[in-house]
């Protein structure tokens, strides 16, 4: 179930959103409240929420930035309550990481329409993270963020190869058609790539492409097969061994939770 905070310096709102929501028929349990910003950041940072609903305007700090701050420490989704007359200043918080807004009086079922679909993003954020845990004790974890920012003078190659991997992960691509494209031998891309990686060229590019299929298995939107061929993996029983390989299960056992 996902633990929910709730933030709000209004107790009738406050205390009407606990007490007479069917939280337990969308899949959640609310685990904390608070009467204002401060109290809300310190009960973001002991009760570690999935998903924090929190009013705009409250005493001592405001929604924006205690979701700001405590997203420093905690991982969670965040929801702002507002009103009409605030709803344009609630759109500029985008620097806050606002998940998604909710004009007060809040609907119960726009708000259960929410709660789904973050649990679907928590749910296959978590699983993303266990795949990297996975390739980290298998292999060294693939962190793609990280190697884009590397300082373009010094390995704009490598910088350049990896943007491929990102932009053409379901095409067909190897070490060999990106040095053609960018000009040097594919020896000493793969020796490049293995220095500021520590990892293969083909190593980095698979556990990419199972991070990709695991987001499109998690919509159920598709079959197996179709993920194997949206990944780049024209072999279905090769996309599988190496689905296993990062997360110890068979897509079809992935699919299934088992």
């Amino acid at each position: 179930m996902l633990r929910v905070l709730i933030a709000e310096d209004e107790d009738i709102i406050r205390k009407g959103l606990i007490y007479t929501t069917d939280w337990i028929g969308m899949g959640c349990v609310v685990v904390a409240e608070a009467a204002n910003g401060q109290e809300g950041l310190l009960k973001i940072l002991e009760h570690k929420p999935d998903v924090v609903i929190a009013d705009i305007c409250m005493p001592f700090m405001d929604g924006i930035e205690m979701i700001k701050e405590a997203s420093r420490s905690v991982k969670f989704k965040s929801i702002l309550l507002t009103s009409y007359a605030e709803f344009e200043y609630a759109r500029r918080a985008i620097a806050a990481k606002v998940s998604e807004y909710l004009l007060k009086p809040v609907d119960e079922e726009k708000l259960a329409v929410l709660m789904k679909r973050l649990e679907e993003e928590i749910t296959s954020s978590r699983q993303l993270d266990y795949v990297m845990e996975q390739a980290e004790s298998e292999a060294g974890i693939m962190n793609l963020e990280y190697y884009m920012q590397l300082d373009l003078s010094e390995n704009k190659y490598v910088s350049r190869a990896i943007e491929e991997i990102k932009t053409g992960y379901g095409d067909k691509l190897s070490v060999e058609s990106i040095s053609d494209k960018l000009g040097v031998s594919a020896s000493y891309l793969s020796r490049k790539f293995k220095e500021v990686t520590g990892q293969t060229f083909l190593d980095f590019l698979n556990k990419y492409r199972i991070s990709q299929a695991i987001v499109l298995l998690n919509t159920g939107q598709y079959r197996i097969g179709e993920v194997s061929d949206a990944t780049g993996f024209t072999d279905y029983k090769h996309f599988c061994a190496v689905f296993k390989k990062y997360t110890l299960k068979s897509p079809s056992k992935f699919m299934k939770g088992v």
